[in-house]
């Protein structure tokens, strides 16, 4: 098959070229916006998944929504080594300035960006080339307490959108990686906007462990958000994912091919697009994609994710957290007691779960309740068993 016209795209954050399966979570993202543009109240948005189930590509979807939609966007992704303020300012600069820009908000917008800069100057941060030419605005969010300052900033924004008769729209993927008081500020701040009744929402993502960091930090957070869980796709979503692309380009996958890809991916939209492609560029017939072809796909596929996907993740380990992940992949699919790794480990469960809560702090494994675990990474168990075969239990 001709891989130019390969229409599948493997890879982080990259948008599939049928978004199928998500049309609920989509909608609920849709009426959210025209709630928030009658005035009415609304619950935020925080999706929740694994890796590779695409909340990414759904958060952008909804982003690219809003944009289109005329809102003023905020876009962020939380990194380690940064700050909260600096991964919003940019977004918020960005989103003042235009919304100064319309006559009725001017004088409203520049103060806020005022606001802004008292903002970055309270917390004592730099933002590189990133500049304020606004005067400080004197008593509001420049007190250095981020809960505090933040949630004024956001009524700053959420003041000078209605001012313009606009609305804002704030997403944060990668939620995990926030530092608990920086987590308990974003929610302490969107809970006041909420209860403000401005015309700001917030849709963020993250990990499943955001649910229990969330209530951790605030404990209204439970009731403050919906939590939409983001998950493998429905048998009849994962066939439309493959076959669809396909069949604009008059190409078919057999039944037996599209089994196949289903059974070996377990229905996640990024192993679904990397198997996909992978056939794609196997397959000799320029009409068919056959079951032989994804067997041949399978080794490709597999290698590429093992080289990219698994290992980037597997790479930031040490070596004794590599031996608890080999450790909780000798037990299987699924959610595991953390006695049973301990057991797998031959050692008592205070040792092991040194490890446990570094791989948790490392966002590769998480507690889903109380003395189980599970990997973060769909088939990350297989992974490591390829990685280190030769894993000697204990038990």
């Amino acid at each position: 098959m001709n891989p130019v016209e390969n229409p599948y795209s493997p890879g982080a954050g990259n948008r599939p070229p049928e978004l199928a399966g998500r049309n609920e979570v989509i909608k609920e993202a849709d009426i959210m916006f025209q709630r928030l543009l009658a005035g009415r109240s609304i619950q935020p948005m925080v999706m929740v998944g694994l890796r590779g189930v695409g909340k990414t590509v759904l958060l952008r979807h909804m982003h690219d929504t809003a944009k289109a939609a005329g809102f003023e966007v905020i876009y962020a992704e939380a990194t380690e080594g940064k700050k909260l303020p600096e991964i919003l300012m940019a977004g918020l600069r960005k989103a003042l300035l235009s919304l100064s820009l319309i006559e009725a908000a001017k004088d409203r917008a520049r103060r806020s960006l005022g606001a802004l800069k008292a903002f970055v100057a309270g917390l004592g941060l730099t933002f590189g080339d990133v500049s304020l030419s606004y005067d400080p605005t004197i008593g509001v969010a420049d007190s250095g307490d981020l809960e505090a300052d933040l949630a004024d900033i956001l009524v700053e924004v959420g003041e000078a959108a209605a001012a313009a008769n606009k609305a804002v729209v704030i997403f944060v993927d990668e939620l995990q990686i926030l530092e608990k008081q920086e987590l308990s500020a974003l929610i302490a701040a969107v809970h006041r906007i909420s209860q403000e009744a401005l015309p700001v929402t917030f849709i963020g993502a993250g990990l499943p462990q955001v649910l229990a960091l969330a209530g951790s930090a605030k404990s209204y957070a439970e009731r403050l958000f919906v939590y939409p869980r983001i998950d493998a796709l429905s048998e009849e979503a994962a066939i439309a994912a493959i076959e669809h692309p396909a069949a604009a380009l008059k190409v078919e996958f057999e039944a037996d091919a599209i089994s196949e890809i289903l059974r070996v991916t377990e229905r996640y939209p990024y192993f679904l697009q990397q198997w996909a492609f992978c056939a794609w560029n196997i397959a000799p017939d320029s009409k068919k994609i056959t079951w032989s072809d994804v067997l041949d796909a399978t080794e490709v596929a597999r290698g590429k994710l093992d080289e990219s996907f698994f290992r980037v993740r597997y790479d930031r380990c040490t070596p004794t957290e590599k031996n608890y992940m080999r450790a909780l992949a000798e037990l299987g699919k699924g959610t595991h007691r953390s006695g049973d790794v301990a057991d797998q480990l031959g050692c008592d469960t205070d040792k092991a779960n040194q490890q446990r809560t570094a791989l948790i702090k490392k966002a590769m494994i998480y507690s889903p309740a109380h003395g189980d675990v599970c990997f973060t990474v769909p088939m990350f168990d297989e992974f490591m068993r390829r990685e280190i075969p030769d894993f000697i239990p204990k038990a």
